[in-house]
């Protein structure tokens, strides 16, 4: 009996799992209405064949792919006409315009002032003047557009003639064992970089926990045995 729950349990984890991808990657607190809803009811959907064996697993499995299924179609159907996205996703607010709240709009909302303030600060903004455009998005987020003369400085608006570039690093070795593909994006060989490590104090490639390049082509580099991190520029 244990092991006919284990496994009912595990084939249900797996339908879950692959439902939710199906969905996408969008975070909790990012998920529409209808995907909130179709989530919510794919939990309790699960949990009943879960906890009893007399229910055909089938009876779990079958309403979580009807949901799935319905919610792709209703996402495609969104997709292509406006009037049913409006429906059923919404539409973003502008609860903030040139400095001046919108106070019909947040009571239609049912956003009260303490919520958009606190909204606010966590986008860094104090000051109500500061804020050219405050859109709550269809995920229930509040977006900010700051005005110019509150916005953060640019590298542009500094003039900066030598500027470091940023891009994602690229992990060589990660736990002892090395990427080639993310070694070719780096632009460097194998050879080039065990001269770096042998420079570092490593002498094989198993002595690595991690180590990245990163735009500017300087390694990162953390031993397995010690907490000693550095750089090197090329």
């Amino acid at each position: 009996m244990m092991i006919i729950v284990v496994i009912r349990t595990l084939i249900l984890y797996a339908v879950v799992i692959a439902a939710l991808r199906i969905m996408g990657k969008r975070q909790i607190g990012e998920l529409q209405p209808s995907e909130l809803v179709v989530a919510i009811m794919i939990s309790d959907l699960a949990t009943v064949p879960m906890e009893s064996v007399d229910i055909p697993l089938l009876s779990g499995i079958l309403p979580v792919l009807t949901l799935i299924m319905a919610e792709v179609i209703t996402s495609y159907i969104s997709l292509k006409s406006k009037l049913v996205r409006k429906f059923i996703i919404g539409q973003p607010s502008v609860v903030i315009y040139d400095g001046k709240i919108n106070e019909q709009e947040l009571e239609r909302l049912r956003f009260n002032l303490d919520d958009l303030l606190e909204e606010l600060r966590l986008n860094g903004c104090h000051d109500i003047s500061d804020v050219a455009v405050a859109v709550i998005e269809t995920s229930g987020k509040l977006s900010v557009i700051p005005r110019d003369n509150a916005r953060p400085v640019t590298v542009e608006d500094m003039q900066l003639t030598e500027v470091r570039h940023d891009g994602l690093p690229c992990t060589v070795i990660a736990d002892g064992r090395l990427n080639e593909y993310e070694l070719k994006r780096s632009g460097k060989t194998e050879s080039e970089l065990f001269d770096e490590l042998k420079k570092r104090g490593a002498n094989n490639i198993s002595e690595v926990f991690i180590a990245s390049i990163d735009a500017e082509g300087e390694l990162f580099l953390q031993l397995k045995s010690e907490r000693r991190i550095g750089k090197h520029r090329r």
